[in-house]
């Protein structure tokens, strides 16, 4: 099973003091990667998510590569669709190439249409703009020069080229459980689920490795944890592991909470066993 961890990026406690501290220690401890979340503007007096202090995912992962040299570093995962494929396409290649090929791209199509509309982009294509757009990064970060058919995102790609291109493959763990998200999944490099018990995610487990049963297709999951009790996270890190998932991604059970160290330490002696 391989642990990684969600820094301090998002929250009234977010700073870039913190989210280097994290990372170091989670680097030090052995863990295999650090993560991200990402929204980039939302309503007033939304519910959820309980803050607007979001540190832009990928500006963040920039910082926390500078300082690092071996920890993977993923989103969990980035809104693919309100992004145009080609600057991030860009920014995700050269990121790839600047950390030393260890990024892992988790996506997903997003669920606040309030932040669709005031970015500008259809709420309702968002499916039809995902697959264009990992399409389009994807030749983009292949082909030189390129040509891609855009039909739904706008974009002419004629002989074009887009240097320099990643030097190792960029994976994608596509997040979600609807069927579209499913096979979207089963056609890239993993799925990252979210905050669901072993038992709601067998049958998923079950489906996706039927499919795609190399093992460099993985499996992973988002989970919360107080930080108090380590033989309770060993446990149900047991039972995710007993049905086929590879990877787990722990975050504090509260954002706002200023002892992290706790979180990462105690999932760092989970880690060591």
């Amino acid at each position: 099973m391989q642990l990684g961890i969600h820094l301090p990026q998002a929250g009234q406690q977010a700073t870039p003091e913190r989210i280097m501290q994290a990372a170091l220690r989670a680097e030090e401890l052995g863990l295999a990667d650090v993560w991200v979340s990402e929204h980039i503007i939302v309503p007033k007096d939304a519910t959820y998510p309980p803050t607007p202090v979001f540190y832009d995912p990928v500006v963040t992962l920039a910082w926390v590569a500078s300082v690092t040299r071996r920890v993977r570093l993923g989103t969990s995962v980035l809104v693919l669709p309100m992004r145009h494929p080609l600057p991030l396409a860009k920014e995700l290649g050269s990121l790839q190439n600047l950390c030393g090929g260890r990024l892992i791209l988790g996506a997903g199509v997003g669920w606040l249409e309030a932040e669709f509309s005031a970015i500008g982009v259809p709420f309702r294509e968002r499916g039809r703009r995902m697959d264009e757009g990992i399409a389009m990064m994807r030749a983009v970060w292949t082909e030189d020069p390129v040509s891609f058919p855009a039909r739904t995102i706008p974009a002419q790609i004629t002989a074009m080229r887009m240097q320099p291109q990643p030097t190792t493959p960029i994976p994608i763990w596509i997040g979600g459980t609807a069927e579209a998200q499913l096979k979207r999944a089963a056609r890239l490099d993993g799925w990252h689920g979210s905050r669901m018990p072993p038992e709601e995610i067998a049958q998923i487990v079950r489906r996706l490795r039927a499919e795609r049963p190399e093992p460099a297709f993985t499996i992973s999951m988002r989970i919360r944890w107080n930080g108090q009790d380590d033989s309770e996270l060993g446990t149900r890190i047991a039972a995710y592991a007993a049905i086929g998932v590879q990877h787990i991604l722990v975050e504090p059970e509260d954002r706002e909470t200023e002892d992290w160290s706790r979180l990462i330490e105690g999932v760092g002696r989970i880690a060591d066993r």
